[in-house]
């Protein structure tokens, strides 16, 4: 019985040297690849976790820099986010607030730089969409108005459509095109809902226009009468 069980661990020793001889090699490069891609997986989520945790203490440092007005400092420090952590929504948001600094000193190029930066370079549509309707605020003050156009041209995320027509009626009214500003502030008070206060302030600009949003449904309830 015992020479009958050793055959038998003899043969299925023998079937797995074979089997092993022919898919060991396939066997062991699979496993290489899942265990590798395991650990490139893990090394990619740690090194995501530490680029997210530097930025964001040096996010801390340019907010503390651009609330006590140090416009230079702040500058620095996004300068050196950009380098060391471009992709990071932290720098991003660096972008928007060195930029706010910068142009309260009178950094207008700097400011603009910043935002240009944001606009080519952030990850999500809205930031991208607010960086371009405030360079294309600074670019306005500067009487770039054809440039402050082309950069709401791309300004298309959703949910800005009322403030892009609201800052493209402000450029066109510096250009003098009262009737496409008109148009412009138009569709923003559309677009706006009843309860948003500034919703108020683009409804004085198209009274101030001398065409007030309730005036046509006024008129129409006059003539009914």
């Amino acid at each position: 019985m015992a020479t009958q069980l050793d055959l038998q661990e003899q043969e299925q020793l023998d079937a797995l040297k074979a089997f092993w001889n022919q898919q060991g090699n396939l066997i062991t490069w699979t496993l290489v690849l899942v265990l590798g891609a395991f650990a490139a997986w893990n090394g990619w989520q740690w090194w995501q976790r530490d680029q997210a945790q530097k930025s964001a203490s040096m996010f801390e440092e340019l907010d503390r820099a651009a609330q006590a007005g140090d416009a230079d400092k702040t500058g620095r420090v996004f300068a050196d986010m950009k380098e060391r952590f471009p992709r990071t929504a932290f720098t991003q948001q660096a972008g928007l607030a060195a930029a706010k600094a910068q142009a309260a000193k009178g950094q207008t190029d700097a400011a603009k730089a910043s935002l240009t930066w944001v606009v080519e370079n952030a990850v999500e549509d809205e930031i991208r969409t607010v960086a371009r309707l405030r360079l294309a605020g600074l670019q306005a003050d500067a009487k770039q108005y054809e440039e402050a156009l082309k950069t709401l041209a791309d300004a298309k995320s959703e949910g800005f459509d009322a403030l892009v027509s609201d800052r493209r009626g402000d450029i066109l009214m510096a250009q003098g095109k009262k009737d496409e500003a008109r148009g412009a502030y138009q569709a923003a008070w559309k677009g706006m809902g009843e309860r948003i206060d500034y919703r108020r302030l683009v409804e004085a600009k198209l009274t101030a226009l001398g065409f007030p949003p309730e005036a046509p449904a006024t008129a129409a309830s006059g003539a009914g009468k």
